[in-house]
């Protein structure tokens, strides 16, 4: 099974300005998506995660909302290994 891990936005995208609350998720070197709070969310659920487009093959989740940053990740890993 591939090891997720989180990197912040402002290591793994040098460019640009990041908040301390974005995130992206890697694999096997490779960045496979994005964890990250937004103010548009549902009320109690800031923490949006999501696959890369090229990433979004035989999933059946490619996306959501959680209450928490480690909530979202476990999320983002369900979807990501198939997990139903």
């Amino acid at each position: 099974m591939t090891s997720l891990l989180l990197k912040r936005a402002s290591v793994s995208r040098p460019s640009g300005e990041w908040n301390d609350d974005d995130y992206d998720v890697v694999a096997d070197g490779d960045v496979v998506g994005r964890i990250f709070k937004v103010h548009a969310a549902p009320v109690g659920s800031p923490w949006m995660w999501t696959l890369v487009f090229w990433h979004h093959e035989d999933r059946t989740s490619t996306h959501g909302y959680e209450a928490t940053r480690e909530a979202a990740m476990q999320a983002f890993a369900k979807s990501w290994h198939r997990e139903t």
